[in-house]
């Protein structure tokens, strides 16, 4: 007996399954990864891949969200970096209309900066922070995913080593069979052979046909299942986990794409914010009023002070000592004082030399000038007002709480508050006091100014009178500070001294002004302006011209060296019949 089979008998399952549902499964799944079954490693790598790309996408917004920090931190430091000092020199100069508009444009970065601050917040909640949580649950899942595809994989491939096991088994059952039936045949033809031996073969041969029988339908037991194992492992498990993976990478790329439109969003959320930080910035610019801005220089630099008037003229042709003519220049001392000139030919100034005093100027504000001196004046009587304000509003609300305490004693007891109104009403007395004593000098530089214009000035006669005033009084009481800064005779004497003409500088030489006494240096002064001369403490020099109520003297040292010092760095012992001899005393 033979038993003989193909390769192609082995490899065809015994039932064979439907081909048209067989067609009709595979169609159906044409359209997802099911098709893929043998891409199982190419599939692990190009899912690894998509995860690798969103983690570079969290990273990109990352940067993106730290750049925008630090955008916005820079634009604060710059917004903060040019903002007016309190109580500074730089704050007064933001009330023109540009400045504002600057200080304006300032404010409204700091807000733009506070927009990019949103925009990094935002993509830290909404993209960075949730695609993070993302990633670690699609690690997980694409974890188990494989590893049922690799679970399943290996379950086909021990099917298909029993499956090799019982072939081989079959195959040499059915061997043993025919060599035993070929050894019976060959004992019961030969005549020499006993029957036992015959029986001994046949019996023999029938046990292994036997055996080849068992082997048979064991191998197509397990030829079935096998086939079975694959058909569902090719058409249901390996599809049924690729159309997970599939669906997993599909959720992955939805979700970067939904996060690619946050990106977007956050930004264009603040774009109407952004946008109004823009407008105020250009309402800012078009508020620029550069008439109201030179108004404003006008009353911050305006002095009061009334232009010099025409310079005499000064006839030389009759024998006549050469002084300052009254009705020059020298009549508008409150302006300054004119540059002399010793021993040259330049041309003396027309305006004064005025030195800002550096330190804390007077209670008045006397070194200023009228305009600028009424001007603080009137601030201050305002701020004092205020304060007085204030002072009356605290005593009538402690007043109301005393008579709550006298109609409800349990409440508070009313003497606990005598002792601030007290406080009160002196604070209150004492800024009255202040604000009587401002408006007496406000009142006093109100009064002065209108009045005190040249043409009166000249037909007052003051300038003679101020000649008279005394010159030996102390630095304190004098009107002009060691250092040339102007101070309230100034603002009350405007009378200046005569500069020197051109036709006069012909002269310089060959008529030097005559000397009309001696002076001492009290202080040692250091005359840096054009015009001024130094002195060391205690050194004589000649008086050539007395102090004319701006406070200042001229003096000589030689006949190459004269200038002006201030008068109350020099005690003066005039002398009407000294002549032009210098000497020392």
């Amino acid at each position: 007996m033979e038993f003989s089979f193909s390769r192609r008998d082995i490899a065809r399952p015994l039932k064979q399954p439907n081909r048209l549902i067989q067609r009709t499964t595979e169609q159906s799944v044409l359209a997802s990864w099911s098709h893929l079954q043998d891409q199982f490693d190419n599939l692990e790598k190009h899912t690894q891949w998509g995860i690798d790309v969103l983690e570079k996408y969290i990273k990109f917004v990352k940067e993106r969200t730290e750049i925008e920090l630090s955008y916005a931190k820079q634009l604060r430091n710059l917004s903060k970096k040019y903002q007016p000092k309190k109580n500074s020199k730089e704050e007064e100069e933001y009330r023109y209309t540009s400045t504002k508009a600057f200080l304006a444009t300032l404010n409204e970065m700091n807000d733009y900066a506070g927009q990019h601050e949103v925009i990094s917040e935002n993509m830290t909640s909404l993209i960075t922070g949730e695609l993070t949580r993302y990633v670690q649950e699609l690690k997980q899942e694409r974890k188990s995913h494989f590893h049922d595809g690799r679970k399943a994989q290996q379950h086909i491939e021990t099917c298909w080593k029993q499956l090799e096991a019982s072939k081989r088994r079959f195959e040499r059952d059915c061997k043993e069979a025919d060599r035993a039936q070929q050894y019976f045949e060959k004992m019961d033809a030969d005549i020499n052979v006993t029957k036992a031996d015959v029986e001994k073969a046949r019996q023999q041969a029938q046990l292994r046909h036997q055996m080849a029988e068992d082997s048979k339908a064991e191998y197509c037991s397990t030829l079935q299942k096998f086939n079975s194992e694959q058909h569902d492992h090719y058409y249901t498990h390996i599809p049924n986990i690729f159309q997970k993976i599939q669906e997993m990478e599909e959720r992955r790329i939805v979700r970067i794409g939904e996060s690619m439109k946050t990106f977007a969003e956050v930004d264009r959320q603040v774009i109407p914010i952004i946008g109004k930080c823009l407008d105020e910035i250009t309402k800012a610019a078009e508020s620029i009023d550069h008439k109201n801005d030179s108004q404003m220089v006008i009353e911050a630099f305006k002095s009061g002070f009334e232009p010099p008037g025409d310079v005499d003229f000064e006839d030389f042709t009759q024998p006549m000592k050469r002084t300052v003519s009254e009705s020059s220049l020298s009549n508008s001392r409150g302006d300054g004082k004119s540059e002399p000139k010793f021993g040259g030919k330049s041309k003396g100034k027309l305006w004064p030399f005025i030195k800002k005093n550096k330190g804390a100027g007077p209670e008045d504000f006397s070194n200023l000038p009228p305009e600028q001196r009424r001007k603080k004046l009137q601030q201050k009587v305002d701020e004092l007002n205020k304060d007085i304000q204030k002072e009356m509003d605290q005593r009538d609300a402690l007043t109301k709480m005393k008579d709550v305490y006298i109609k409800n004693p349990q409440m508070g007891d009313p003497a606990s508050v005598d002792h601030r109104l007290a406080e009160l009403g002196q604070n209150i007395e004492k800024l009255r006091l202040e604000v009587q004593k401002f408006e007496g000098w406000l009142a006093e530089v109100e009064g002065r100014l209108p009045m005190r214009t040249e043409q009166a000035r000249r037909q007052s006669g003051l300038y003679e009178a101020q000649n008279t005033s005394a010159v030996n009084s102390c630095a304190q009481d004098r009107e002009s500070s060691p250092d040339g800064s102007y101070t309230e005779e100034q603002s009350q004497e405007t009378e200046m001294k005569v500069p020197a003409t051109d036709f006069d500088d012909e002269f310089d030489d060959e008529e030097p002004l005559p000397t009309i006494g001696t002076c001492k240096a009290l202080y040692t002064f250091e005359g840096q302006n054009e015009g001024t001369i130094s002195v060391a403490e205690g050194e004589m020099l000649y008086v050539i011209e007395e102090d004319k109520g701006d406070g200042w003297t001229r003096i000589r040292r030689n006949e190459d060296e004269e200038g002006y010092v201030p008068t109350s760095y020099v005690e003066v012992y005039l002398d009407k019949n000294a002549k032009g001899a210098m000497t020392y005393i």
